[in-house]
């Protein structure tokens, strides 16, 4: 890939969702917003290599972007009493955004669109699927291994949610005090979801995108002070910030994955966690029943709190992983438990665990279940049959730096012994 082309790439992800998100405000119309964004991309690819990159990338890819809708709106007879209005209302709204010096509105624009995405009127799944195309800009590939669903379902998910959005007069805009807590648990899905595609991003040559997690986090914090009684908020921003904490030690200089074990724990972001830390704390006591980021929260605080990878309390950890399941049971928890189990009891306890969940089929074509099995299965000493298994994982993970620390650890598996012949 040339320079160019990284900028471009570079830019469209990290500016994708926020210009969708303005557009489609001004112009209500998500659909219009998704295809002049793209236009604008596919200008970029088609310039820059040959202009040279603009001295303000992210103001060309908007700048192009609400000049591609304008000129659609104008070619559309159908609204062509209304194009003047909305060509100098496009045009208004984005010369503000050009000339401001910080991002302080952009978390509320991208709030306004995710939730109209997570509108009642549209499925579950669909709400999930659209999110993180419009606001955090992943293709369908990216979608699919993300919600392990194929990529024609995913397509025709997206196609079906935007039409929906368009019939139903759907608009872009924070919904009334009284209609938020009813959007609360899907916006904080998608929110999480953002944040984690950041964390470790479905495919590229880095393991995780900061600006992306650092976006979910600023929504994150948005949410928590619109919803201040909503433990949930609390929870999943505690969350965020204790899991970010680790970003800089969690890879070395060269880009490699460094697991949490050996990660030279001087690197965290002291104050993240101790705001993550405390806000745990008060989602806990905002309710009898904790739910399930505020667990999480407390799961990745028990982490944060040890000083060395030795003080670890992974017992502490696989009884919050059991409630955890109690309350949101879901086959990624499962696996996490399995983990904590195995190094609080001993991989033997640990594969069986991971074993019972690989049978299920849930996460058959997760690079997860079988990477975890092969770690276990390596401290066993069963290395043939840890080999196969970090085979698998490595066919299966999409992110190029979790891929080249899968085919290490694959490489250090000792030899397995040969049975001794005789004469």
């Amino acid at each position: 890939m040339t320079s160019e082309a990284a900028a471009v790439d570079r830019v469209f992800r990290s500016e994708f969702g926020r210009a969708v998100a303005l557009l489609a405000r001004v112009l209500g119309d998500i659909g219009l917003a998704e295809d002049a964004v793209q236009d604008a991309y596919l200008a970029a690819l088609r310039r820059w290599p040959a202009d040279g990159i603009p001295d303000n990338p992210r103001a060309w890819i908007v700048a192009v972007a609400r000049n591609r809708a304008i000129d659609r709106l104008r070619r559309d007879r159908v609204l062509e009493r209304h194009t003047e209005e909305l060509t100098r209302r496009a045009e208004d709204e984005m010369n503000r955004y050009d000339e401001s010096a910080d991002d302080d509105t952009v978390p509320d624009e991208r709030l306004r669109l995710i939730f109209t995405c997570c509108h009642p009127a549209l499925a579950t799944e669909a709400q999930v699927a659209l999110t993180l195309r419009l606001v955090a800009g992943l293709t369908v590939p990216e979608i699919a291994r993300a919600l392990l669903a194929a990529e024609p379902t995913i397509a025709q998910r997206l196609v079906r949610a935007k039409h929906k959005v368009r019939a139903a007069g759907i608009p872009v805009r924070v919904p009334p005090d009284d209609q938020l807590t009813d959007r609360l648990a899907s916006t904080l899905a998608v929110v999480y979801l953002i944040f984690n595609e950041g964390y470790v991003a479905t495919s590229g040559p880095q393991l995780r995108r900061d600006d992306l997690a650092g976006e979910a986090i600023r929504l994150g914090r948005v949410i928590s002070t619109l919803m201040p009684d909503e433990p949930e908020a609390a929870g999943l921003l505690a969350l965020m910030l204790l899991q970010h904490s680790r970003r800089d030690a969690r890879t070395d200089a060269a880009g490699e994955v460094v697991l949490i074990g050996r990660q030279d724990r001087s690197q965290w972001h002291r104050d993240e966690i101790a705001e993550g830390v405390a806000l745990t704390e008060r989602a806990l006591r905002m309710t009898r029943t904790p739910g399930r980021y505020a667990l999480e929260a407390a799961i990745a605080a028990v982490h944060a709190q040890a000083a060395t990878a030795e003080d670890t309390d992974w017992w502490q950890i696989a009884a919050l992983y059991e409630m955890l399941l109690r309350v949101s049971p879901s086959p990624m928890a499962a696996l996490s438990r399995s983990v904590a189990v195995s190094l609080a009891q001993g991989p033997a306890a640990g594969l069986a665990l991971a074993d019972s969940i690989a049978a299920e089929g849930s996460l058959a074509h997760s690079h997860l279940l079988h990477a975890t099995r092969a770690d276990m299965l390596g401290r066993l000493g069963r290395s043939q049959e840890a080999a196969a298994a970090y085979r698998t994982a490595i066919e299966q993970a999409g992110n190029e730096a979790e891929r080249r620390l899968l085919q290490r650890k694959l490489a250090d598996l000792p030899e397995p012994s040969q049975p001794r012949t005789t004469r």
